[in-house]
């Protein structure tokens, strides 16, 4: 990973993580996008379990690197107890881990208006 400046915010896309090396491929689909747009942003795919990098673990090599800002960009489309329960409790480790990052938890995936619209638009087509 290059070093960044120390202002730079980082984006961790989180999901849940599979022994199936091709489950992955979708959620490494969206970090491909959010280089090919942004290119200076660090983007990096994290997964609660089953598979490498942990969060903590994807949050210690952005800080490493520089990040100031990490963006937890939770790939779920339910809320479940995972969302609503361990990935909390994982941030606030990460946050006493790293008290000089800001680390922001963005809503899951699956609350935003836009997301559920183009999954009704793909339906439909």
């Amino acid at each position: 990973m290059t070093s960044l400046p120390p202002t730079r915010t980082a984006v961790v896309l989180f999901a849940h993580g599979s022994r199936d090396p091709q489950w992955r491929a979708p959620i490494e689909a969206v970090a491909t996008q959010i280089r090919a747009r942004q290119p200076e942003t660090q983007v990096c795919c994290a997964y609660l379990e089953l598979c490498a990098p942990s969060l903590p673990e994807a949050a210690l090599e952005l800080a490493a690197a520089g990040a100031r800002r990490i963006k937890v960009f939770p790939l779920f489309f339910g809320v479940g107890k995972h969302a609503r329960e361990d990935l909390p409790l994982l941030v606030e480790q990460i946050r006493a881990a790293h008290p000089d990052v800001v680390i922001d938890l963005l809503p899951t995936a699956g609350e935003y208006a836009q997301l559920t619209a183009l999954m009704a638009d793909i339906a439909l087509a």
